[in-house]
């Protein structure tokens, strides 16, 4: 496990951030200096402040609250970067919260794939918990704020309470329920429970203002009748607690003292203030009012290039089969980008490079994968790999016999060691690196070109033939002489040559791999906007999977047939590979002694800005 310190950027202008639609900013932004990192945010303002006015009794405490109907994304672990690393860093509790009153879309399969990419990221809970431990307490308050004229059922349909909420620029008209006698509301409320009244009858309202500038001012739900099971608490209830009744009280309850929202929880916090105004009056806990309570702070998102960030899209995606799964590497989950090769600290690296502000911004993939990048290098062991082969035959070299190199497993660690690598009179080399007519400045394998073969020895093709090709042309085998004095390790090893060094496996033991290369699912820099305007102008009221299919790149994975050196078999799923002078890569989980099987992660350079 892995466990991080989190320094977040300041609130500040940014001129390499560039306005989107939808106001939306694209942040092409370089790293922050070191002194920057060290500063402090918005949020961190904050804390301090409440920590010098001693609020909360001096205390820090967060909570991570994830719904679990699906698995985590990536935007999802700048949050969980947030929460807990600021409770790491004042000394305070980070919670793990299930908000889990939404049975109907709910599965113990996500709660322990949230749990599980938690601790893979590098952060530890204080306690788990879930909202359904408070749905007696949540139930009794709002018959308490009944009792207290705050709440009342309304009959209404969906589309009337709609309707009856008026616009952001006219009031709202009062529900013919709203006067109802107390008791008249307590017994419907109970009854909304029993499990005979059927899902839309019923719900209980908030009474606050119908004429509010603030739309959820407008007597909010707090419950609504769903008549089935809830995977943690059974057939206990049928009527559910709506989110903005829950978030604020279970906070409340919890201990909370920073509630850390994203920018779409700014015209909630007064509600969300309001429904802890209110539970800490029934409590008698409203002296003073304004501490021992959560502050809500919202702050951005993050947002991806080439990537949809919806759970309900990427269930779609999922449930139609255009992905192999929530964990397919091409998806922007949590679990996908750790079985696509990504460290879970070159993710936490680039959300501390892009920090913590009060606008969205959408930032560049090739700035999350220059960080990804940079973690790799420092920790990836490298290994040859032939992904386009051609077979090379060195012609001098005696057949059926065989040397033994020594191989550096990482330049960048020593402590990562050695392994042995076999050459060959027949080996394997990417097939871009022959040309028979080169032109001048291409500086690899060619008629009378020389190159070193990487660990091994300067090797030359004869201005003749050089090659051997099929009836189509094709070539199939390349001839070239080795120079036995260059052998890597000897006395005129570094004789000087045009020719750049490529790697090669040897063919007698190599084994042969699958290889997947993978490239972004969608074909646009930003999906979210394109595909909702795109389903807007067929008239559709919702994004369907026939909308996201006209923007799905068709080529977003390729499956290579490669051959691989020995080593690589003892190389478990999620190591971390560098396959020399291609990219880094890591063995998928189908990986088999039998049948490896590797993802590519990243390649070693950033391939992003020329084909946007």
């Amino acid at each position: 496990m892995h466990e991080y310190n989190i320094f977040c950027l300041p609130l500040h202008s940014n001129n390499n951030i560039i306005p989107m639609s939808d106001n939306t900013l694209l942040n092409t932004a370089p790293a922050a200096d070191e002194s920057s990192k060290a500063s402090l945010n918005f949020i961190e303002q904050k804390i301090e402040s409440d920590l010098a006015e001693g609020k909360n009794g001096g205390r820090v405490q967060t909570r991570f609250p994830p719904e679990p109907n699906g698995y985590l994304h990536i935007g999802h672990a700048k949050a969980i970067a947030l929460d807990f690393g600021v409770a790491q860093k004042y000394g305070g509790v980070c919670n793990l919260r299930m908000d889990d009153t939404n049975p109907q879309k709910e599965d113990t399969e996500y709660v322990e794939a949230i749990k599980r990419d938690i601790e893979w990221l590098g952060f530890k809970w204080g306690n788990i918990l879930y909202a359904s431990d408070y749905f007696q307490q949540l139930w009794d308050l709002a018959v308490e704020l009944i009792k207290r004229g705050k709440a009342y059922v309304d009959e209404q349909s969906a589309e009337e309470i709609a309707a009856q909420k008026g616009t952001p620029t006219t009031p709202g008209t009062n529900s013919p329920y709203r006067d109802r006698p107390v008791e008249e509301s307590l017994r419907l409320f109970n009854e909304m429970n029993s499990g005979n009244v059927e899902p839309g009858k019923m719900v209980l309202r908030a009474k606050i203002d119908m004429a509010s500038d603030n739309m959820h001012f407008r007597d909010p739900i707090m419950y609504r009748v769903l008549n089935m099971p809830h995977w943690r608490t059974g057939n206990k209830w049928n009527a559910y607690p709506m989110y903005d009744y829950t978030h604020g009280q279970c906070d409340y309850w919890e201990g909370v003292t920073h509630s850390l929202c994203t920018l779409e929880f700014v015209s909630h916090r007064p509600l969300y203030d309001l429904f802890v105004d209110w539970a800490k009056e029934v409590a008698g806990d409203d002296k003073p009012l304004n501490d021992n309570r959560p502050r809500q702070t919202e702050f951005n998102k993050l947002n991806l290039t080439h990537i949809l960030l919806s759970k309900r899209n990427l269930l779609m995606l999922v449930q139609n089969g255009e992905v192999n799964g929530w964990d397919d590497p091409r998806m922007p989950t949590i679990s996908a980008f750790r079985r696509r090769g990504y460290s879970p600290e070159g993710i936490v690296a680039f959300i501390n490079k892009i920090g913590y502000t009060k606008f969205d911004a959408l930032n560049q993939m090739s700035l999350f994968e220059s960080a990804v990048r940079d973690d790799l290098n420092k920790r990836a062991q490298r290994v040859s790999a032939v992904i386009n082969p051609v077979k090379l035959i060195i012609t001098n070299f005696p057949e059926g016999e065989t040397e033994t190199y020594t191989a550096i497993n990482n330049p960048e660690n020593e402590a990562d060691g050695t392994h042995e690598i076999e050459f060959s009179r027949e080996l394997w080399i990417e097939r871009e690196d022959f040309m028979e007519d080169a032109p001048k400045k291409f500086f690899r394998l060619g008629p009378g070109k020389e190159v070193r073969l990487k660990n091994s020895y300067i090797i030359r093709c004869p201005e003749e033939n050089c090659c051997k090709k099929d009836a189509d042309g094709n070539i199939t085998e390349i001839y070239a002489e080795l120079i036995p004095e260059t052998k890597t390790g000897e006395a005129n090893c570094n004789m000087k040559i045009k020719g750049k060094t490529i790697h090669w496996v040897s063919s007698r033991h190599c084994l042969e791999a699958e290889v997947r290369n993978y490239d972004r699912l969608w074909m646009v820099e930003n999906p979210r906007d394109e595909v909702a305007a795109y389903s807007k102008a067929q008239g559709k009221e919702r994004i369907d999977i026939e909308d996201m299919r006209h923007f799905i790149n068709p080529n977003s994975l390729e499956v290579k047939h490669a051959y691989v050196e020995k080593w690589c078999a003892t190389r478990k799923p999620l190591d971390y590979l560098q396959f020399q002078r291609i990219g880094y890569y890591t063995p998928d989980y189908d990986s088999t002694p039998d049948h490896l099987v590797f993802n590519k992660t990243v390649g070693l350079k950033d391939t992003w800005q020329k084909t946007k």
